[in-house]
């Protein structure tokens, strides 16, 4: 019986495998292959010799390295200044008493179940009054009080115990060098979790870049993959091309980070 259950259990396993990574398989092997390899039935599993072409079409049908540039500067810079505004507000709402601190806080959370496509056209009246569309600061600046990341780090903080804060405070500490020595470098699980969260949500931001971008140059890659999609004359090798070449950044920075991701999410069920 012990034999059965790990046969089920591996099999179970095997299956969960094959439905997690089958699509990233297939989208590698498709940038490898035409249009009809990709559509012949039994469809071809196996890597093909047509990535250069895809390649060459692809770079000849749309500016890829312009809208890879655009989604690495503004994603970069989100995730960092996001990231050092949401471990600074989940600080504050941790360890400090202010008035007001419990009403904020759950209005901060309350944000996170309004819709963000009913915040798309005052955003936009906003932006444009602003005259700031079509740059990196009108993709940048709407969400960078990401109520969830603050939310995170603000569990996180609270493992950091008081006492040791008080330690620091009472040997001449201020409270941005408690901050930034004590706080912060306690806390890299938690802001490792919280870049990742914060990179791949805006590397994969669609509909507010859709609205305030204007011009071609400006464009991103989800817009560049849209664009790809909504094409009569569709190419799936191309398609399949790009969509690797969208997915590359995220996969390095969940490498990069993957230490810290678990580490992160389950900081915030310690208490002192």
């Amino acid at each position: 019986m012990k034999l059965v259950g790990k046969l089920l259990k591996y099999l179970v396993l095997l299956i969960g495998l094959f439905i997690t990574l089958g699509p990233f398989y297939w989208m590698v092997v498709g940038a490898t292959n035409s249009s009809g390899a990709l559509l012949s039935v039994p469809p071809n599993l196996i890597p093909g010799d047509q990535l250069v072409q895809n390649f060459q079409n692809l770079v000849a049908n749309i500016d890829i390295f312009q809208a890879l540039w655009n989604s690495t500067v503004i994603t970069v810079i989100f995730t960092s200044v996001a990231g050092i505004i949401s471990a600074a507000a989940g600080y504050a709402f941790a360890k400090f008493e202010f008035k007001g601190r419990g009403p904020i806080f759950a209005l901060l959370l309350a944000s996170m179940m309004i819709p963000y496509q009913a915040l798309i056209i005052p955003q936009f009246e906003l932006f444009a009054n602003l005259g700031i569309l079509n740059t990196y600061s009108a993709i940048i600046l709407p969400q960078l009080a990401y109520p969830f990341a603050i939310f995170l780090m603000r569990q996180s903080m609270k493992s950091i115990p008081d006492s040791l804060l008080e330690s620091a405070r009472i040997d001449g500490c201020g409270e941005y060098r408690m901050f930034f020595r004590i706080a912060l470098p306690m806390m890299l699980p938690a802001i490792g979790a919280v870049s990742i969260f914060l990179f791949t949500h805006q590397w994969n931001n669609f509909l507010w870049p859709l609205v305030a971008i204007v011009t071609e140059d400006m464009y991103t890659l989800p817009i560049v993959l849209s664009i790809l999609g909504g094409q009569d004359n569709l190419d799936y090798g191309q398609l399949m091309l790009a969509a690797t070449i969208s997915v590359l950044p995220i996969f390095i920075m969940f490498l990069f980070l993957q230490r810290y991701f678990i580490a992160g999410i389950a900081s915030g069920a310690v208490k002192e």
